[in-house]
């Protein structure tokens, strides 16, 4: 079976697109609106969404994901109602791909077996485990395979050729560029770095190559996708819920802000 990923991958070539992929922390601030707005994304304009997996310790990510975490952890998520929301999510909608993203603590202790299984069956496409290095794969490398989830990883600014081409061949679907040095949402990119560096990477591998860290403006985007394949938006997205609740605004709101914030990233 044709996993979404590279199917979304072939149609955007097709129509000499780049893909947005869009990151929210599941059950933030809780299970009712993170359900609402992970369904609105792909009218949004989201080809591809990744949902974080709440946890204490999120090592990678800045304040801002940091504090979603922590809603999300208050308003007791947990793996299983992320699995809910998913299968949810694709009785209405059966070909946007989904990516989970987390760290690997909380799948060990909801168990292998059973966290590759149940997202097999609710529909999940991908995985980025933040914390798991290519020495570990063979963790994950059988339940991955026999449950058609790609397994996503992180490229840093730092990541030497050789270890690129290690990263490449244990990967699935599309690399994830970190664009900064740091952790998530504190810094802006810069343009000339990330090109050189995507360049290099795209000649060792044939996987598509999506830029995070850091983006929240469609110049940024424009300039980005002219030597990518696509772009991560997250924190800043994140910031647009958490700012929201702060002022207690409705659901429809908040969606609509979203909306509209999407609307102009993808503005050409």
């Amino acid at each position: 079976m044709e996993n979404r990923i590279d199917k979304k991958f072939s149609d955007l070539k097709k129509k000499n697109k780049k893909a947005l992929a869009c990151f929210v922390t599941s059950c933030d601030p809780t299970l009712e609106l993170s359900e609402k707005i992970i369904n609105s994304l792909p009218n949004f304009g989201a080809d591809i969404i990744e949902i974080g997996i709440p946890f204490s310790d999120p090592m990678a990510d800045g304040p801002t994901i940091q504090r979603s975490s922590l809603r999300a952890i208050n308003s007791k998520s947990n793996i299983s109602k992320t699995f809910k929301i998913i299968k949810n999510f694709r009785k209405k909608d059966k070909t946007t791909p989904i990516v989970l993203m987390g760290y690997f603590n909380p799948i060990f202790q909801f168990g292998l077996n059973n966290f590759f299984s149940e997202g097999r069956i609710v529909g999940v496409d991908g995985i980025i485990i933040v914390d798991l290095p290519p020495e570990e794969d063979h963790l994950i490398k059988e339940q991955t395979k026999k449950n058609n989830i790609y397994n996503i990883r992180l490229i840093a600014p730092t990541t030497s050729k050789e270890r690129i081409k290690k990263i490449s061949n244990t990967s699935r679907g599309f690399l994830y560029y970190v664009s900064i040095m740091g952790i998530t949402g504190t810094k802006k990119p810069s343009i000339s770095s990330v090109k050189k560096s995507v360049t290099s990477i795209k000649k060792i591998t044939s996987l598509p190559v999506l830029v995070g860290f850091g983006i929240n403006s469609n110049e940024q985007i424009k300039k980005l996708n002219k030597f990518s394949d696509g772009c991560v938006v997250g924190s800043a997205i994140i910031k647009i819920v958490e700012n929201n609740i702060q002022e207690k605004l409705n659901h429809q709101k908040i969606l609509d802000k979203i909306n509209n914030f999407l609307k102009k990233l993808k503005k050409k």
